[in-house]
């Protein structure tokens, strides 16, 4: 199996994830959320248009997302939030409900909005190996 192929294999694992994004101001902030993914290694997401993370995405794109600590393996993820709108949404949010059908409540909330984060760099790290098991993918 290849490594693209091991992470997505991971990912679908697990359901929810740390978001970091940055504030107007600079700051960093953390939000835990319920995620998605494709084969592609792309994370898709929901939230709300008046939480902070939707107005820090808006004015900076750029995110860092950590998946998994449980069994002391771990993702960290960094890439591009991009919103999806129109024929992009419908396809992303299929992918989304595929694994979480419980997030179909959200749909019709208002303000509810749809981002996939395009992947930058990747790194897995298995803390059970000695030495450590780590590598990186760069994209």
């Amino acid at each position: 199996m290849n490594r693209k192929q091991f992470l997505y294999n991971f990912m679908r694992k697990h359901t929810i994830g740390v978001l970091s994004t940055v504030s107007r101001e600079g700051n960093p902030e953390a939000a835990v959320v319920e995620f998605g993914e494709t084969k592609d290694l792309e994370l898709i997401f929901d939230t709300i248009d008046t939480f902070r993370k939707y107005q820090n995405l808006k004015q900076n794109p750029s995110v860092a997302f950590v998946v998994g600590w449980d069994e002391n393996k771990t993702v960290q993820y960094e890439g591009g939030a991009v919103e999806l709108t129109g024929i992009k949404l419908d396809k992303y949010k299929q992918v989304y409900f595929a694994k979480l059908p419980e997030a179909q409540k959200w749909e019709s909330t208002p303000g509810t909005k749809y981002f996939k984060v395009i992947p930058k760099w990747i790194r897995y790290t298995d803390l059970n190996k000695r030495p450590w098991k780590i590598f990186e993918l760069q994209f």
